[in-house]
């Protein structure tokens, strides 16, 4: 039985130049983003938006994505340490017992962070742009999940968020943690991802098009992204050693906020696209 498990033993880094570490993490984060991008891309004839738009917002996605799932994890995970250390928050730094900072790269993103920072940074763009936040809310959620999948995949790469202890034949030894066969969590999060992205763009957006703007897709895309989010968390050790005295861990507190919403969302989406038909046969 142990033969059938999976050793996993990958250096996170692809190469050091002049001490500046280029790893699979940012590449595959960036990668995510990319595809994404390019897939809103293909999407945007027939919509209200323009290739410049997409440029425009794209920047403003990025930027609250990634600023949003640093400072989430730091001030959700570890607030105790980087409140103390506030410069190792913002830089890739690290600082050394001698106190010399050195380039470790940003060591910790939090997803629901990202998710809260990409609203922020789009609600700024519609306001800047005079575009209705909702509908292009709604374009950019289609297509989140893809990027989503990337993420964890770059956390595999990393050994990082791993599973719970198992004896299932598909678990992976994560050799530079321990030598216990666990959950592989960040596959069962990037295939999950995988699914809704593809979900959304082929069967839910061709069908509904027409609800774009509504929030329908960012709420059917909140709800599922963190419904399962909350589910895999059961299979995944605990991130902070605070976690092990909650019933739940600090990812499914966080993401029961996020279903509630979603859930919200596509209701009042589906409410009025009722009213809508209703008042239209009416007249």
């Amino acid at each position: 039985m142990t033969a059938l498990y999976i050793t996993w033993d990958v250096d996170p880094e692809i190469i050091n130049i002049f001490g500046i570490s280029i790893r699979y993490y940012g590449l595959l984060f960036i990668t995510g983003l990319i595809l994404a991008g390019l897939v809103l891309k293909r999407m945007l004839p027939g919509t209200r938006l323009t290739i410049a738009d997409l440029e425009r917002f794209s920047i403003f996605a990025v930027i609250g994505v990634f600023a949003g799932a640093r400072l989430g994890h730091c001030l959700f995970y570890e607030p105790g340490y980087y409140l103390h250390h506030p410069l190792e928050m913002l830089l890739p730094v690290a600082r050394d017992a001698q106190g010399v900072y050195h380039f470790t790269g940003y060591q910790g993103l939090a997803s629901h962070g990202g998710v809260v920072g990409m609203i922020i940074a789009l609600i700024l763009y519609a306001k800047k742009s005079r575009q209705s936040f909702l509908y292009v809310l709604d374009l950019v959620a289609v297509v989140a999940p893809l990027a989503g999948c990337f993420i964890r995949l770059a956390n595999l790469m990393n050994s990082e968020i791993i599973g719970n202890p198992t004896d299932v034949p598909w678990a992976f030894v994560f050799v530079r943690e321990d030598i216990i066969p666990r959950h592989p969590a960040q596959l069962y999060e990037a295939l999950s991802y995988l699914l809704i992205f593809m979900f959304n763009r082929f069967l839910l957006y061709p069908r509904y098009k027409n609800m774009t703007g509504s929030g329908f897709f960012t709420g059917c895309t909140l709800l599922l992204v963190f419904s399962m989010r909350f589910l895999i968390e059961f299979v995944k050790e605990h991130q902070v050693a605070f976690e092990d005295k909650m019933t739940l861990d600090m990812g499914q507190w966080l993401s029961i906020p996020f279903v509630i919403l979603g859930f919200a969302l596509m209701m009042h989406a589906i409410g009025r696209s009722g009213r809508s038909k209703s008042l239209y046969t009416t007249h």
